[in-house]
């Protein structure tokens, strides 16, 4: 009994030594998140009547098949207090007003234009331009 004792107070020592004082990795290493700069802020970027304002909210870093990286954000449409989030649309630019109730947003992925939709203010969902 006292040799497995020994043995797991032995392993216990090795795990502890190889951490710093609190748990932390040693040599002042910057973990790659706290690199990353902040995203922006939620952006107004198109007004349109009856309080339907178009927002670009949070977002992903991407990467092209080069190696660039940009960041690619969600689109919301906010009146009032309701936030509508648009499904599955991530852009790299502003979108544009089609008329007043419908606005035009670019699909990115992987920082390349994927496809462009047209956007209802009402239910907020994206319909494919052909």
């Amino acid at each position: 009994m006292s040799r497995l004792f020994a043995r797991l107070s032995g392993v216990a020592l090795l795990l502890l030594a190889g951490c710093g004082a609190r748990g932390e990795p040693e040599g002042g290493a910057v973990p790659e998140v706290a690199r990353t700069p902040p995203p922006p802020a939620d952006t107004l970027v198109l007004q349109l009547p009856h309080g339907n304002n178009v927002w670009l909210a949070e977002g992903r870093i991407s990467r092209d098949s080069a190696g660039g990286q940009c960041f690619e954000r969600s689109v919301e449409i906010r009146r009032d207090s309701v936030k509508l989030k648009v499904p599955l649309l991530f852009t790299a630019e502003v979108p544009t007003r089609v008329n007043d109730s419908t606005f035009q947003a670019r699909l990115y992925q992987n920082c390349t234009l994927f496809a462009t939709y047209k956007v209802g203010v009402r239910d907020g969902m994206p319909h494919k331009v052909q």
